[in-house]
């Protein structure tokens, strides 16, 4: 079991920055491939960006050139640096793991452990 808890939402203008963090508690971090869903209202829940137990990643096409994904096992930690925020990355991020593997990773049904969620907000 893995429990995972993200911060850093808020409101930010568009062509700003926010950082999100996910801490995890529980078992070996290290062990799990991780990701970033978000919900904006009315919308089903959308994948954003993969980061593997070692150096493989994947972005959504929205996220590309603006979203990073990174990792410190030591930390616990998951972060999602968000740049040129636009007011359609306004939703809800979620931070997930999985305990293996790495296909399909941009796939909600992979996951087996989310954290609840934390709300961005871009304004125009």
């Amino acid at each position: 079991q893995v429990q995972l808890v993200e911060s850093g939402g808020g409101l930010v203008q568009a062509g700003g920055s926010l950082r999100l963090s996910c801490a995890a508690s529980g078992r070996t971090f290290s062990d799990y491939a991780v990701g970033w869903f978000r919900q904006a209202p009315g919308k089903e829940r959308e994948f954003v960006a993969a980061l593997g137990r070692y150096v493989s990643t994947d972005y959504s096409d929205s996220a590309k050139g603006r979203f990073f994904i990174s990792r410190d096992n030591a930390k616990n930690t998951v972060w999602l640096q968000m740049n040129s925020l636009k007011p359609e990355d306004t939703a809800v991020y979620y931070c997930a793991a999985r305990a293996s593997g790495w296909a399909g990773a941009s796939k909600e049904s992979v996951y087996a452990y989310w954290g609840q969620g934390t709300q961005v907000t871009v304004s125009s």
